[in-house]
């Protein structure tokens, strides 16, 4: 009987340590919800619209990231775990067009509405801040500025320096899902006629992944 008795309370000290450690890997499970493992390309910028936070919560909650130095494999932390979920359920909605009461055509995209004047059909490539790709004068764009996201070079005969588009219909994990603005600051000269290229932080090969696109792109008013 004391055997059967000794067997009882090790069985029972067994499902105890089990439990225990059933609850420390939801803990782990719970607390890894609110990281994120960076890939290359990923910025603070991509990564608020992907989780629906802002810029400012993500470097707060990140003091010891800079954000020109966010690299494959760098744990992020996102400060509310419920967007976290939310995002990872549902992708951005797609743009939509709407009709207004007035003259006048209207995008809509993440959320915010835009006046827009035109739509332009562009062939797209892509381009690092490279030296071999960006010449003698380095990273920077036509009017000197550091090379950053929301940068592309167009033909100005075609697009206008300064004009600023919503580009839809593209695919690569270095820009926003589905759509983004940007403003043609730069131009170069294999862009001519109805093409772009768009800038996008990461290495060569990752960039020079994003091949040859047909893009949209909205023209929005000023």
């Amino acid at each position: 009987m004391k055997h059967l008795k000794r067997i009882g309370k090790t069985m029972k000290f067994a499902v105890l340590a089990a439990a225990i450690a059933g609850l420390a890997q939801t803990a782990g499970v719970a607390d890894a919800a609110s990281l994120h493992t960076a890939k290359e390309g990923d910025t603070f910028f991509l990564l608020a619209q992907r989780y629906g936070v802002s810029v400012e919560d993500l470097k707060k909650e990140n003091p010891d990231v800079a954000a020109s130095n966010i690299y494959a494999g760098v744990q992020i932390k996102v400060p509310d775990e419920n967007k976290l979920k939310a995002a990872s359920d549902s992708k951005p909605q797609l743009l939509s067009e709407k009709a207004p009461a007035g003259d006048g055509q209207q995008v809509e995209a993440w959320g915010k509405t835009f006046n827009y004047s035109k739509v332009v059909d562009v062939k797209a490539t892509a381009y690092s801040a490279a030296a071999s790709e960006n010449g003698k004068w380095g990273a920077v764009d036509y009017f000197g500025n550091p090379l950053k996201l929301g940068t592309i070079a167009v033909d100005p005969n075609v697009i206008p320096l300064g004009t600023k588009v919503l580009v839809t219909g593209y695919s690569h994990p270095g820009l926003p899902d589905q759509s983004f603005v940007a403003v043609a600051r730069d131009k170069g000269s294999a862009i001519t006629g109805k093409r772009i290229d768009i800038f996008i932080p990461g290495s060569p090969s990752f960039v020079s992944d994003f091949g040859f696109q047909n893009v949209k792109l909205y023209v929005i008013d000023k």
